[in-house]
């Protein structure tokens, strides 16, 4: 009987797996949901042998790499809203204004919480 790791390879494992998490979002997905999407990467780890990044790295991770190409790209129709968000003193950006929770979990207020929590709060905006 050949286990798993005989057929499957992990260069067709790898982007299924970085690609399912990605799509996932993260923003509104319950603590249950999050320990089973968990449970199964750290299976399908054991599958094709390599140790792979937790859910929430790969969300905190997109999230913040999508919000860093829209802060660089002055043609994106959120730079100029992420711009008036700038606090003129420490360059952070500024929260949203949500006054329903569903909107705070939502992809610009949890962007800016992950962005003004990293080392990159500080650094200025491209000109547009």
């Amino acid at each position: 009987m050949c286990e798993a790791r005989c057929w499957r390879s992990s260069s067709l494992l790898w982007p299924v797996h970085s690609s399912l998490l990605r799509s996932a979002g993260g923003g509104s997905i319950r603590a249950g949901d999050t320990s089973r999407i968990n449970k199964l990467i750290r299976k399908a780890g054991s599958v094709i042998g390599i140790k792979l990044d937790p859910f929430e790295a790969v969300v905190e991770r997109t999230t913040l790499n999508r919000l860093l190409s829209i802060m660089d790209n002055p043609t994106h129709p959120l730079h100029l809203q992420l711009d008036r968000q700038r606090s003129s003193f420490s360059n952070r950006l500024l929260q949203l204004r949500c006054h329903k929770d569903p909107y705070r979990n939502t992809f610009l207020p949890t962007a800016i919480t992950l962005y003004n929590k990293s080392p990159l709060a500080g650094r200025e905006l491209s000109a547009p």
